[in-house]
């Protein structure tokens, strides 16, 4: 399972649950590194200030090694005009400062001491505030997923177990709040078949809406006749969700690749073709009715839960 990344509690009423916060996920992205082929050493990178930067800035806060007491409020640090641009060159670590450019075009700086002053305090209880039904909650708010597993020994399975069967039982998921590490997080916990889950969500205000990209759709004509054949080719390629059918195939091919080398395996050619000219929608859409009616024809029937 791994080393958890939050111990604490959930509270719901007056019930409190001893937990620990498990990554339901593991990339297996294949990471690749820089190397000088001369050489066969890493690439590094070192801090440096560009030569195209032209403008620097007078910064108008204390070096971080001075009294804290003392920063006025709100430091900005303003651009300054005129001279030659400096040329590149590195930058000692402890001139390294975090800023964010304003639209204005300043730069304001910010230290670790006024970093740790405002970073929210470490949860020790995820109090569950709401239950909501979880269909409610379109998948687009899911952000990273967790396992919750009971704290053995501190009297948490019982409540664990309690949990679960009843949020099974009314399909519904709860909805809380927690600091993992420095970051507050909304999150819902909702039921696995034989374990609980925690979602960390995305707020509101960082959900885009797709309006934008379906402006006038809305007055195209869609006939019934159309949407029954769409719904029939629907219904030819349904099936029961196995993940395992749904491999990485380009992550198995870049492994192959790796491991067939030195020398290199000359990669295959695949052959593409243009796209079609879809000319009368309806008559692409039987076609493609009957195309996945052979093909679930020919694939064993597949045992559906329910």
């Amino acid at each position: 399972m791994g080393q958890a990344v939050w111990t604490g509690s959930i509270s719901f009423g007056l019930v409190n649950i001893p937990v620990r916060l498990y990554p339901a996920t593991e990339p297996k992205d294949v990471r690749f590194h820089l190397y000088d082929r001369r050489t066969g050493k890493r690439v590094r990178y070192e801090r440096v200030t560009r030569a195209e930067d032209a403008a620097t800035f007078e910064p108008e806060l204390p070096l971080v090694a001075d009294d804290a007491t003392s920063r006025p409020p709100g430091p900005v640090a303003r651009p300054v005009s005129g001279g030659p641009p400096p040329a590149a060159r590195p930058v000692e670590a402890a001139d390294v400062v975090r800023g964010v450019e304003l639209p204005s075009g300043d730069l304001v700086t910010v230290s670790e001491p006024e970093l740790v002053s405002i970073a929210p305090e470490r949860s020790r209880t995820i109090a569950i505030e709401e239950f909501v039904h979880l269909a409610e909650i379109d998948p687009v708010f899911y952000e990273k997923s967790y396992h919750v597993g009971p704290v053995r020994g501190a009297g948490a399975e019982k409540p664990y177990l309690l949990l679960l069967r009843a949020m099974q039982a009314a399909g519904m998921v709860g909805i809380g709040r927690f600091v993992l590490r420095t970051k507050p997080h909304l999150v819902a916990i909702r039921p696995l078949e034989q374990a609980l889950a925690l979602e960390t969500l995305f707020f509101a205000d960082e959900v885009r809406s797709p309006e934008q990209l379906t402006a006038g759709l809305s007055d195209l004509a869609v006939s019934e006749r159309e949407v029954k054949t769409a719904q029939r080719l629907i219904a030819a390629l349904a099936t029961a969700w196995s993940p395992s059918r749904h491999a990485d195939a380009y992550r198995e091919e870049l492994l192959g690749l790796l491991k067939a080398k030195p020398p290199a395996a000359p990669a295959a050619a695949v052959e593409t073709t243009g796209d079609a000219a879809i000319g009368d929608l309806m008559a692409v859409l039987r076609a493609s009715v009957e195309a996945a009616t052979r093909g679930a024809a020919k694939r064993p029937a597949s045992k559906r839960a329910g």
